[in-house]
């Protein structure tokens, strides 16, 4: 099933690739990059960008900054989470200080949830 996306969004996503956080470059380099299913980064699902997406297990992941736990972060992330899971996309949330205070445990909730969804897509 292929999704379509905003094609006006490719210059943001190029551009967030190049500066990404530490904590997404992290996350990256260190684990998803050589991940044995692919990843990509910022990729354009419908009218958004996700930070890290995974199109065989139907896969976003989201590295939330503060800006995320203000009242209009809040919202705006419920609304694109009801949109991507109608596109019947789950979403894994972490925030930065997961990345640098729990990485190994991060790395194995994607680890099972790839390995869950695959299992139940085939």
């Amino acid at each position: 099933m292929s999704i379509e996306y905003n094609q006006k969004l490719i210059p943001l996503a190029k551009n967030l690739r190049k500066t990404a956080t530490p904590q997404e470059n992290h996350l990256w380099f260190d684990f998803l990059r050589s991940y044995p299913v692919r990843f990509q980064r910022q990729k354009t699902i419908d009218n958004y960008i996700a930070d890290f997406y995974c199109h065989k297990a139907r896969l976003i992941i989201e590295l939330d900054g503060s800006q995320h736990y203000t009242e209009q972060g809040i919202d705006y992330d419920e609304k694109r989470t009801v949109v991507l899971n109608q596109h019947g996309l789950k979403i894994l949330r972490f925030t930065n200080l997961d990345i640098g205070r729990r990485f190994q445990a991060v790395c194995v909730q994607i680890d099972e949830t790839v390995k869950q969804r695959l299992m139940f897509s085939d």
